[in-house]
């Protein structure tokens, strides 16, 4: 199959999803429903929270999920299937539900994001592709944040398609980055397919062609006279190319009624560069020429630049954003939490020598909890069927410090799942990517306490239980724990 023939992208799934598939459906247990969460364990880059993407695409791709004809005769050719199952695939759709927290909600560690309840073959067969969409665009809106963050309000453009780790990486790399506070991207179809800005100026081989680097910019100005951003460090940034940038300046643009609109350096020591070209520019009456540098930046060699003084008015991030270099993985992962038992869900969880592995089980809700300020103090797990009162002091278990007898009160709490999918089909209409970027900025700015977004040591926010939930939790474990003991 070639990269540009149609492909189904429901063949996005881990080959065990098909055999339990099979399996289960061998057994009669397929129309079982189940419930599977999916949730982080750890914040990447040591941060203090993360952002959850990839919602509208974990939308799209689930309303669509089928099997076509070529794909039921590959799985025919692979000799591991009976006719009976193989026949169940030509008609199968997704018939589960999906409950998820708003696309560009703050999350946290061990809290589920997205959870599916559904027929036990539906829930099995969307988790690869589930995991693959949430854990890639949470990351990389994640990192981009922090870079974000780091430049202290000027602008951050994503710059790294060709260092994606494929096309379908830089695209919707692109679209995560912007959810993360990017202006922009130099990616034209994530411009097309998202309406994020594009935007994009020359390369070195435009100077390099010309051979005379006067001559490059002199025709490039002339091409694009309202919008004439030049790259110095073909050459010689200091004593080639920003004079060459002004000669441009005053002997095309000016005449035309038109300013130098911005100079970009891509090498070189950018903290002393930018501050020698800045007063060079600014010497020759180019003060309002912008200064944009890009070349494996990040968060931490942004926030070294800008503590040097360097005067930079962009940044263009590449490789270490859209590859989320520094981490670069996400870790989401999809587990079962509860099995339907008599029309009601039986609680599940998994349990192991690492204690960040042990699941919480059940269906569940997650409570963001707020106090007389508007800023989240904590979330809180909860039954899904079990009401929270705030109207009175609402007391609260640790798991960490269970013993500790605490309360909330004169706070708020605000559910953050809801119901996105009924049966397979959207039942909420969906944010615009502004929208999405916008209610991540307000989160960080109005919400989410500065000490959560440290680079470093950055302070821990708090996964509290209600007393029902926690006592459930605590009851299974131990039986869990008798039966591994040769107990039970």
């Amino acid at each position: 199959m070639a990269q540009h023939a149609e492909r189904n992208i429901t063949m996005v799934m881990d080959f065990y999803e098909m055999t339990m598939a099979n399996g289960y459906f061998q057994n009669e247990e397929h129309p079982k429903r189940v419930v599977f969460d999916v949730f982080t364990r750890k914040n990447p880059d040591g941060g203090g929270y993360s952002i959850f993407a990839g919602l509208e695409q974990v939308i799209e791709y689930v309303e669509n999920l089928h099997f076509s004809k070529e794909d039921v005769e590959y799985f025919r050719s692979l000799n591991q299937f009976p006719e009976s199952f193989l026949t169940y695939l030509e008609n199968f759709r997704f018939h589960g539900d999906l409950y998820a927290f708003p696309e560009g909600t703050i999350m946290y560690p061990n809290e589920p994001c997205i959870t599916v309840v559904a027929p036990l073959i539906d829930a099995q067969l969307v988790e690869t592709a589930i995991l693959a969409q949430v854990n890639h665009q949470s990351l990389i809106a994640t990192k981009t944040n922090r870079i974000v963050q780091a430049a202290q309000g000027r602008a951050v453009s994503d710059f790294g398609a060709r260092r994606a780790h494929n096309m379908d990486a830089a695209v919707y790399g692109a679209r995560a980055a912007y959810i993360g506070g990017a202006v922009g991207t130099a990616t034209v179809l994530a411009g097309q397919q998202f309406g994020i800005p594009v935007s994009g100026t020359m390369a070195h081989s435009w100077v390099m062609y010309y051979g005379s680097e006067y001559t490059a910019f002199r025709k490039y100005a002339e091409c694009y006279p309202d919008n004439t951003v030049l790259l110095l460090d073909t050459y010689d940034v200091l004593h080639s190319g920003v004079p060459n940038a002004i000669r441009t300046a005053k002997e095309v643009l000016e005449p035309m009624g038109k300013r130098l609109k911005g100079i970009r350096i891509d090498s070189g020591d950018l903290a002393y560069l930018s501050k020698r070209i800045r007063c060079m520019l600014d010497e020759a009456g180019l003060e309002d020429c912008k200064i944009i540098v890009s070349n494996s930046l990040d968060e931490y060699t942004i926030s070294s630049i800008l503590a040097q003084g360097g005067p930079i008015d962009s940044f263009g991030v590449g490789e270490r954003l859209i590859t989320s270099m520094s981490d670069p993985v996400f870790g989401a992962v999809y587990k079962i939490s509860a099995v339907e038992q008599n029309g009601k869900f039986e609680p599940r969880m998994k349990i192991s020598e690492v204690v960040e592995k042990i699941t919480n089980p059940g269906r569940k809700q997650v409570y963001r909890i707020y106090d007389q300020k508007g800023e989240a103090v904590a979330d809180m797990l909860a039954d899904a069927e079990e009401t929270v009162d705030f109207t009175k002091p609402y007391r609260f278990i640790d798991p960490e410090q269970p013993w500790k007898e605490r309360s909330f009160e004169g706070f708020t709490a605000k559910p953050l799942q809801k119901l996105v999918m009924k049966d397979g089909k959207r039942c909420v209409e969906l944010p615009s990517l502004k929208e999405i970027q916008q209610y991540v900025k307000y989160q960080l700015d109005k919400e989410i306490w500065p000490e959560e977004q440290r680079f470093d040591n950055p302070h821990r926010h708090y996964l509290d239980m209600t007393p029902g939930y926690y006592d459930m939790r605590m009851k299974l474990l131990d039986k869990l724990s008798n039966h591994k003991r040769g107990k039970i």
